[in-house]
C-alpha cells in the first residue's frame, strides 16, 4: 500500500519555498536513544500490507511494546514511517500518539485502510493514514511530532529523538546488520513476546501473521473495530447503509468538504455519494475524482472529492455516473501541508457512462482574490471558515477536486522532467523583464501561481521555459500535494507557445575592470558525466565571459557522495578547470579549503565547499599559509592597509553559526597593485521551514536562525576589515539562501558595510533563482563602501530553463579598481 508523499526529487538545499523553518542552529549530534538497546519501549510489530490482496486485515498498523516494570508514557511522541529506499523528495510521514503503553503490555497504531481485507483491527490506540509498503519501509518511535530529516541509517542513528527503529524488507535505514526480512500482504515482523532489543532488526524481528493487541489486550475479533473508522473517527455511517443500491445517499459531496478544510464527516463511512467521474490518476497515489452536477447554494463548499483506490488501478472512466461508498478520511501529504479531502477503501457502482462534464470553474485574474491565506497566529488554520472571496487558498480550497479551466497563461515556472510547470493566472501579477513572477515580499507570495500537472498519459507533457505560454484552455480537477500546494491535474492541456527565452551572455571585462562572479554549480564532482561539466564550464567561459575571480558553491569531494572519508577536490577542479578551458576560457588556477568529513552539510559524503577559480593572468592570489577547516582567519593592520593572516581561510569556524554548514572561504588578491578582499558564502538551507501554502499560518521561517548568526560573523569580518582600513575593497558573495528583503541580509549589512547589488537593478530583474513559479534572488554580490565604481550583472542561463545545468543563476561584478575610492 505504498502511498508517494510526492512526485519528484527536490534539492535539499531549497526543499521548501517558504519563509522559514529548520532549528536555529544544527544542534551537536548525541547518540541516538537506539544506540542501546531499548530495555522500556520498543516497536513490537509492523504490517504494511493491510488490504492489500490477500490480507486478512483492512489496514496497516505498528504496534509498540512495554518491556519495563513501568508505564511509558507517550504524550508527544510519535510514530513516522519512511520508505525503504527513500529518494531526494521522500518525507517522513508522522502520526503523533498520546496515553501510555503499561508495563509489559501493548499500545496499537493504525495506520492506512486498503480496499481488501475482511476483519477490521481491535480499537486502536491512535490512528494516522499512513499507507505504508506491505514489503519494504523504516518504522521509528520517535520522541517529538517534528518530522525526522534522515535518509541513511548512520545519520538516522544519530538523531537522539528515536526511540525505537525497524526496518524491514530491503529498507536502507535499520538497525544492526540488516533489516527484518520476509514482511509481505499476509506477514508482519513481531519481536518475541519478551520484547527482546538487541539492535539488530534481524535478529530481533521474525516474519509471521500479522497480530495486532491494543493496550485493552483486544486482538482481531475481539474489540470492536472502531478504530478503523480512520483518522481518529468512530467508524460510524455518515449515510444510509441500507436500500437500493443504485439510489444515491443522503450524503452529497458538498456534505463531505464541508465549510473548512477538514471535513465535518472525517472518519465516518458515507454510502451511495452521487457523482460524475473527472479525472482518473493511474499512477502514484491512484484514483479518481467525482463531482457532483448538483452545487449546493455555499461558495465555501467543493462539489468534488479524490476517490483513493491505493495500489489498484480505478475501473472507472471519465464520464461515468457513479455511487460511491467509502470512508471520508483527510490525507495531509507532509506533516506541514493542508490536508486533502479523500474517500477511502472505496467501492462504487457504475450508473452510466458517456455524461457531460460539470462546467469548469473559471481560475483567472477576476476569481483569485488579491489576499493570499488567512493567519492563525503560527497556529494551523484548517478548522476556520473559508472565505472564498477574500483569499486565493481559500478560493482554491472551495474547489479542491472540481473541475477548473484557465486560459492562455504564461509559464512562470519551467517544465520539468516529471511533467510539472508554473503558469500564472494573472497575467499582470509582478512580472519580470523575461517573463516570470517576481517574489519581492513576504507579504505577497503571488496568488496567480499554480502549478500543472498532467493525466493524460498518451501524450507527452510539453517542455516549457518562463515566459512561454499555454494557449487555449487547460481543464482539470484541482489537487493539492506537499510542493507547490494546488494544482491542476490537466486532463486538457493548452497548446504551448514558445516565445524563445535564451540564456543570457554577459559583456566581457574592461582592462582595468576587475571582474568577479559567484556561481552555485550544483553538487559538481569528479564523477558527474562530461555534459554536465561542459555545461557548467561553458556558463562561466561564455555566459559569464571568463571572469578574472569566480567563486563556487557546491563543490564536492572528489568522488562525490561516496561517504569514505575523502576531502580533497582536486579532481574534480582538475576536470573543471580542463574543462572552461575546452570551452575558451582561461587557465583558471583554484584555492580552498578542505573541510572535514561530514561537518559543513550537504549530501552526506559529498563535503561541498567553496572555491576560488581565479585566472593568474589577470590577477594574482596573495597565499599566507595557516588556514584549515579548523583555524580562523584574522585581519591585521599594517602600515599598507588590512591584511589576513591566513589566505585563503575561514571565518571562525568553530562557530556555532556554522554547525553543519559550508564556512566562508576568505581569500586575498591583488588586481593592478591594489588589493581585494574577496569572501565566498554558502550559508544554511531553507530546508525544513514551513511552506508557504501549508496548514501553518504564518509559516515558520525558523532555518533564518542560523542564517542570521552566519550573516553576523561575517558582518563582524568586514567590520574587522574596515577597521584595519576603511578603504579595504571587499566582495561578499555567494548563495546566501535568503532574499534582498530578509533579516539575513539586513544583518549582513548591518552598519552600512555593505551594499546589496541587487537592489541596485530594476525590480524586474531582481532574481537568480525560480521556485514553485516565484523568480527569487537567493544568490547575492555585497560590496564595501569604498567599492564605488562597478557593474553588475545576473546573468540569466539557467533557472528559467527547463534545460539547465544548474538551478541557480550565476552573477557578476566589474570593479574599476582603480577609479574607487581613497579618502
Amino acid at each position: 500500500m505504498s502511498r508517494p508523499v510526492g512526485n519528484r526529487p527536490r534539492r535539499a538545499a531549497y526543499a521548501l519555498i517558504s519563509v522559514g523553518v529548520a532549528s536555529a542552529f544544527a544542534i551537536t549530534s548525541l547518540p541516538a536513544a537506539y544506540a542501546t538497546p531499548s530495555a522500556t519501549a520498543v516497536i513490537s510489530e509492523v504490517y504494511g500490507g493491510g488490504g492489500n490482496s490477500g490480507a486478512t486485515l483492512t489496514r496497516d498498523f505498528v504496534e509498540l511494546g512495554n518491556a519495563g516494570s513501568a508505564a511509558y508514557d507517550l504524550a508527544g511522541y510519535s510514530v513516522q514511517y519512511l520508505p525503504g529506499a527513500p529518494s531526494a523528495s521522500s518525507l517522513w510521514q508522522v502520526t503523533a500518539l498520546n496515553g501510555s503503553v503499561a508495563p509489559g503490555g501493548r499500545f496499537l497504531v493504525a495506520e492506512a485502510a486498503g480496499t481488501g481485507g475482511s476483519t477490521a483491527l481491535p480499537t486502536a490506540d491512535a490512528t494516522g493514514s499512513v499507507a505504508m509498503s506491505a514489503t519494504s519501509g523504516t518504522v521509528a518511535l520517535v520522541s517529538g511530532t517534528t518530522a525526522l530529516t534522515c535518509k541513511t541509517a548512520a545519520d538516522c542513528a544519530a538523531d537522539g529523538r528515536i526511540v525505537d527503529l525497524v526496518g524491514y524488507g530491503s529498507a536502507l535505514v535499520r538497525e544492526g546488520s540488516g533489516p527484518a526480512t520476509g514482511a509481505s500482504n499476509t506477514a508482519a515482523v513481531a519481536r518475541s513476546a519478551a520484547l527482546g532489543d538487541t539492535d539488530d532488526n534481524a535478529a530481533d524481528l521474525s516474519a509471521g501473521t500479522p497480530s495486532p493487541v491494543n493496550s485493552a489486550g483486544q486482538t482481531p475479533g475481539s474489540g470492536d473495530g472502531g478504530g478503523d473508522g480512520g483518522d481518529g473517527g468512530d467508524g460510524g455511517d455518515g449515510g444510509d447503509g441500507g436500500g437500493d443500491p443504485t439510489t444515491p445517499g443522503t450524503v452529497r459531496v458538498h456534505d463531505i468538504q464541508g465549510t473548512t478544510r477538514l471535513s465535518p464527516l472525517a472518519g465516518q463511512t458515507v454510502t451511495r455519494v452521487p457523482g460524475i467521474v473527472t479525472g482518473v490518476r493511474t499512477t502514484g497515489s491512484k484514483g479518481y475524482w467525482i463531482q457532483d452536477p448538483a452545487a449546493d447554494a455555499d461558495s465555501r463548499t467543493s462539489e468534488g472529492v479524490f476517490v483513493y483506490t491505493g495500489s489498484a488501478t480505478p475501473t472507472v472512466g471519465v464520464g461515468d455516473s457513479v455511487l460511491v461508498s467509502g470512508k471520508v478520511s483527510e490525507y495531509h501529504p507532509s506533516s506541514t501541508s493542508q490536508s486533502v479531502t479523500e474517500l477511502t477503501a472505496p467501492t462504487a457502482t457504475v450508473l452510466s457512462g458517456g455524461n457531460a462534464l460539470p462546467a469548469a470553474v473559471t481560475v483567472d485574474a477576476t476569481s483569485v482574490p488579491a489576499a493570499y491565506i488567512p493567519t492563525a497566529g503560527g497556529g494551523s488554520i484548517e478548522s476556520s471558515a473559508l472565505e472564498p472571496a477574500v483569499y486565493a487558498q481559500d478560493f482554491y480550497e472551495s474547489t479542491e477536486g472540481m473541475r477548473v479551466a484557465f486560459s492562455d497563461a504564461r509559464v512562470v515556472g519551467a517544465s520539468d522532467a516529471y511533467g510539472e510547470l508554473w503558469v500564472t493566472v494573472k497575467p499582470d501579477e509582478n512580472a519580470t523583464t523575461r517573463g516570470g513572477t517576481l517574489y519581492s515580499s513576504y507579504d505577497q507570495p503571488n496568488t496567480g501561481r499554480l502549478e500543472v500537472m498532467s493525466l493524460d498519459t498518451t501524450t507527452s507533457f510539453p517542455t516549457a521555459d518562463v515566459g512561454d505560454e499555454l494557449s487555449g484552455t487547460t481543464t482539470g480537477p484541482l489537487d493539492y500535494s506537499t510542493y507547490g500546494g494546488y494544482n491542476v491535474q490537466a486532463t486538457q492541456l493548452g497548446t504551448l507557445v514558445d516565445n524563445g527565452l535564451k540564456p543570457e551572455v554577459t559583456r566581457r571585462q574592461k582592462g582595468d575592470e576587475l571582474a568577479v562572479a559567484t556561481y552555485n554549480v550544483e553538487n559538481l564532482d569528479a564523477l558527474d558525466a562530461q555534459e554536465k561539466i561542459d555545461r557548467l564550464a561553458h556558463g562561466v567561459a561564455v555566459n559569464l565571459n571568463s571572469p578574472d575571480v569566480v567563486a563556487l558553491e557546491e563543490i564536492q569531494d572528489d568522488n562525490g557522495a561516496a561517504n569514505d572519508g575523502t576531502v580533497t577536490s582536486e579532481a574534480t577542479l582538475k576536470r573543471f578547470t580542463d574543462a572552461i578551458r575546452a570551452a575558451g576560457g582561461p587557465r583558471y588556477q583554484w584555492r580552498y579549503i578542505a573541510p572535514t568529513d561530514n561537518q559543513d552539510g550537504g549530501e552526506p559524503g559529498g563535503n561541498i565547499r567553496q572555491v576560488f577559480l581565479f585566472n593568474p593572468k589577470r590577477v594574482s592570489f596573495t597565499d599566507r599559509a595557516g588556514g584549515d577547516a579548523v583555524t580562523a582567519t584574522s585581519v591585521v593592520k599594517t602600515r599598507k592597509g588590512a591584511r589576513l593572516t591566513a589566505s585563503p581561510g575561514r571565518i571562525d569556524p568553530a562557530s556555532d553559526a556554522w554547525d553543519n554548514s559550508r564556512k566562508p572561504l576568505v581569500g586575498e588578491f591583488v588586481f593592478h597593485g591594489e588589493t581585494v578582499f574577496v569572501i565566498a558564502n554558502h550559508f544554511t538551507s531553507k530546508g525544513g521551514d514551513q511552506p508557504l501554502h501549508g496548514r501553518y499560518q504564518p509559516p515558520s521561517r525558523s532555518s533564518e536562525t542560523q542564517r542570521q548568526a552566519q550573516a553576523a560573523e561575517v558582518n563582524t569580518f568586514v567590520k574587522s576589515l574596515l577597521a584595519a582600513d576603511r578603504n579595504a575593497k571587499t566582495v561578499v558573495l555567494g548563495d546566501l539562501n535568503d532574499y534582498e528583503f530578509s533579516r539575513t541580509v539586513t544583518t549582513l549589512t548591518d552598519g552600512k558595510v555593505l551594499k546589496p547589488l541587487i537592489t541596485t537593478l530594476p525590480a524586474a530583474e531582481r532574481y537568480t533563482y525560480v521556485y514553485d513559479g516565484n523568480s527569487q534572488t537567493l544568490d547575492h554580490i555585497l560590496t564595501s563602501p569604498a567599492v564605488t565604481h562597478y557593474d553588475y550583472d545576473v546573468v540569466h542561463i539557467n533557472a528559467e530553463f527547463a534545460d539547465q545545468a544548474s538551478d541557480h543563476d550565476p552573477q557578476v561584478v566589474r570593479i574599476d579598481v582603480g577609479r574607487c575610492r581613497r579618502d
